[in-house]
Order: C-alpha cells, then sequence, then structure tokens
C-alpha cells in the first residue's frame, strides 16, 4: 500500500489584537502562493480577548494534520498557540517548516493583561524533533517581547532566534508590511 502523494500547503496564525489582513501576513500568503503554496491566513476568535483553549482549537483546525509539506508560520502571541497545539499531537508527526516572529512562553510585562492566556505556558523541548526546518525571527528592539523572551524560546528549541534590525514587533506600525526573512525560511 502505498502513501497518498501530499502537496506544499501553509498557515500563517495571527497574534493578539490582529486580524488576518494586518502586517505581513497578506504579502507573506501572496508570496507563497505565487511559489504554489496555497496558504491560508485563518482569523482566530475574539482577537482582542483571546481564550487559549479556543484559539489553540482554532490553530489546530487550520493548521490539520502536518507533514514534511507543511509550513507554518506564526506571529507573536499566535506562536505560544500554535506550540500548545503541536504539544497535543500525538504518536508519529513531521512539520516541515515551522518559523516563528517574536514568538515567547512566558508572560510580558508589557502586556500584563495576557498574563492568564500565557499562565499555562508551554513546554517546548520535544517539538524540535518532529519539525524539519526551524526558524525563529525577533528585532534587535521589540517593544513588546524582550529580547531574553524569544531568546530564552529559541534555547529552549535547541536554536538561536534570527536578528532582524529595526523591525519593532513586526507590526505594520513598525513598517513590516513585508517580511522576506520568513519567505525565505520556507523551501519552495
Amino acid at each position: 500500500m502505498t502513501t497518498p502523494a501530499t502537496h506544499p500547503r501553509a498557515t500563517i496564525i495571527h497574534g493578539y489584537g490582529a486580524t488576518p489582513k494586518d502586517h505581513w501576513f497578506p504579502w507573506l500568503a501572496q508570496r507563497l502562493e505565487e511559489h504554489g503554496v496555497p496558504t491560508t491566513v485563518p482569523a482566530l476568535p475574539d482577537t482582542d480577548n483571546p481564550d487559549p483553549d479556543r484559539w489553540t482549537a482554532a490553530a489546530g483546525a487550520a493548521i490539520g494534520t502536518p507533514d514534511a509539506h507543511t509550513t507554518v508560520v506564526a506571529h507573536s502571541l499566535g506562536c505560544l498557540t500554535v506550540l500548545r497545539h503541536l504539544s497535543t499531537l500525538r504518536g508519529e508527526w513531521r512539520l516541515g517548516t515551522l518559523v516563528l516572529v517574536s514568538g515567547f512562553v512566558t508572560p510580558l510585562p508589557a502586556i500584563p493583561e495576557l498574563d492568564s492566556y500565557i499562565a499555562g505556558g508551554c513546554d517546548p523541548t520535544p517539538l524540535p524533533a518532529h519539525i524539519d526546518r526551524l526558524t525563529l525571527l525577533r528585532s534587535d528592539a521589540d517593544p513588546l517581547v524582550p529580547t531574553p523572551h524569544t531568546d530564552r524560546l529559541a534555547a529552549l528549541l535547541g536554536t538561536t532566534a534570527r536578528v532582524v534590525p529595526g523591525a519593532g514587533h513586526f507590526l505594520a506600525d513598525d513598517g513590516v508590511t513585508e517580511l522576506p526573512e520568513a519567505l525565505d525560511a520556507n523551501p519552495r
């Protein structure tokens, strides 16, 4: 019996207070589509008042069953959400590419209203064994996610974060409406 062929696909998971049309998400989705990678950017529920269970379920539904041809790109609180979803997967599974932008797993001093969402944390240390290509991106001056937060996450995942100078929190308000570093992390 042969396994059915799988095709490249990507999912972009936004963060707190964002929508699929914000920041660099549409630009990245369009570039991936141009390279033959069907891409979804789901709207997570109640983006201004995120519930960890609802967000994790919505991200999981959007990602589906990952395989070696699956790419997941997440931003900010979306990173923790994706890591929580991946941590629930059992058995043998693969994820081709994971790109985390301004990721963290510990509370943020600048956004205490997210403390209850973040409180459950996530142990991402088992995940790299299931991920073929892992990239973490951070700015050199993120006003919302301190550098040590993303660097700690990178260390937990057994890698180092790539620095994108001057990107702030990778928001359109920071001038980031394109993110070639996220595109470069994806095989095409």
